[in-house]
């Protein structure tokens, strides 16, 4: 009997690895499995066969809309505008900030920039990627006339590079995610902006920032039932892996440190540190986002398409 095969592609930082290995398995931050017995999945897979894919969020963002050929993959939410028509959104894998999400930082010296006022200035701001959440929020708070004062000043690069390039003066400020929230003061760098904060002042709602998707056609390809029994899979492995916090943390720590060395700043995660970041990140909505969840994806998509900085979507179309 054949197996179904499906790449589930996923950024390497901490919440995303600690989502996915009992489905997929525990593998390295290479992408390589584990050996043994921790390289294969710990909970029934019902035939199919899920490989792990780590890769930089934006690279995952324009692969989904240059290529779509990925099965699973985790997306910026900004990012499913472009691809909803080859995508549905997953109820289970999603990110959401409560009152925090990414963060504009400068230099602790820098005396120019002190709120987000500032930031509607021509001064040169670091960013993780323009179909990202967190560029989308951006955006949105500066308003036209910070968007406009020079597009060139967003400058784009991996998330790992945005810290070092800020305090090295190569930019004036930085768009930080995923762990970068958390120590960018290890890098002598302040708080200018909480975008996440000023959304939940905005709306009164959550901030969604990743979420996970699947390919509309695995019916088509691989026999009917099959993209509904995916969505199940995906949310037994959420619902596994925060049923096992401890392990599922401890799990991460090498994708913490991984990261780190490819800043070049020359920080180490803690394991504590490391499970402050996932329980911000991987929470209830993570296993089941939930009316709460499934608005706020509505109204950041809906927003943004208001503004002019993304296609309109529709009505959720959640698996």
């Amino acid at each position: 009997m054949s197996t179904t095969s499906l790449i589930l592609a996923h950024s390497p930082d901490p919440d995303d690895a600690f989502m996915w290995w009992p489905l997929t398995g525990k593998i390295n931050p290479d992408g390589s499995p584990m050996a043994g017995a921790a390289g294969r999945p710990v909970i029934d897979t019902r035939g199919i066969e899920f490989r792990a894919m780590p890769a930089d969020i934006q690279v995952l963002n324009r692969r989904a809309i240059e290529q779509g050929d990925l099965d699973i993959t985790a997306l910026s939410v900004r990012a499913y505008a472009d691809v909803h028509r080859r995508y549905r959104i997953t109820r289970c894998g999603a990110s959401f900030g409560d009152g925090f999400g990414p963060k504009v930082v400068c230099r602790t010296e820098d005396k120019r920039i002190h709120g987000k006022a500032d930031l509607a200035k021509p001064v040169t701001i670091a960013v993780p990627g323009k179909q990202t959440t967190a560029f989308l929020l951006l955006t949105m708070m500066l308003g036209a006339g910070g968007r406009m004062s020079g597009l060139d000043r967003f400058i784009e690069m991996p998330f790992e590079q945005v810290i070092p390039a800020v305090s090295t003066g190569q930019v004036d400020a930085g768009l930080v995610i995923h762990e970068g929230q958390l120590t960018f003061a290890d890098a002598e760098l302040r708080l200018v902006v909480d975008v996440g904060a000023w959304w939940k002042e905005k709306t009164g709602l959550l901030t969604p920032l990743g979420i996970n998707a699947v390919r509309r056609d695995l019916d088509e390809r691989f026999g009917a039932g099959t993209l509904a029994t995916v969505g199940e899979l995906l949310g037994s492995s959420v619902r596994h892996a925060i049923d096992r916090r401890e392990e599922s943390t401890a799990y991460t720590l090498p994708f913490a440190l991984a990261n780190t060395a490819r800043s070049g700043d020359g920080g180490k995660p803690t394991l504590e540190r490391v499970d402050r970041y996932c329980r911000m990140y991987v929470t209830e909505e993570s296993a089941d986002m939930g009316v709460r969840g499934a608005e706020a994806i509505a109204k950041i998509l809906a927003a943004g398409a208001e503004a002019g900085l993304c296609g309109a979507v529709g009505e959720n179309d959640l698996l």
